[in-house]
């Protein structure tokens, strides 16, 4: 069962795919997507991937920070990242902490559940039904 609208969004500090530290707290008064996906280079998380670097100008035209993330470690997500030209960042939970945070954890993978986190930090948006070709359009269109 997914995180409910109107809560306080989980705390984190993960480390991305150049090897930065991370944390929410970095993007107090945004609006941040969090993206929870499976496996790097997967064909349903590469489209889901590839829709939301498709419509990277749309999120940044909002001011809202889009981060991926799954249980793959710093490594595969710079090959992924790479490989895809993804211009956001991937931030890299081996050990589940933040997948576990987020009542998303699938038994050693991230389950497909998207976060939209306001500037207070509270949960906006839960989206659990994702569409990997079409989903970073779904969570425009659900934000207005």
């Amino acid at each position: 069962m997914a995180l409910q609208v109107g809560t306080q969004a989980p705390a984190f500090t993960a480390k991305d795919n150049e090897g930065k530290t991370v944390s929410l707290s970095d993007f107090a008064g945004k609006n941040v997507v969090l993206y929870f996906y499976p496996k790097d280079d997967t064909p349903g998380c590469t489209k889901e991937a590839q829709s939301f670097r498709d419509n990277y100008a749309e999120y940044q035209g909002k001011d809202m920070v889009v981060l991926g993330v799954s249980t793959d470690d710093e490594v595969s997500h710079k090959k992924f990242q790479e490989k895809y030209g993804l211009p956001f960042s991937l931030l890299a939970d081996p050990d589940g902490t933040i997948t576990k945070a987020y009542d998303v954890d699938g038994g050693g993978y991230a389950k497909r559940v998207t976060y939209v986190i306001d500037g207070e930090g509270k949960i906006a948006h839960v989206d659990d039904k994702v569409k990997t070709d079409s989903h970073a359009k779904d969570i425009l269109a659900a934000m207005g």
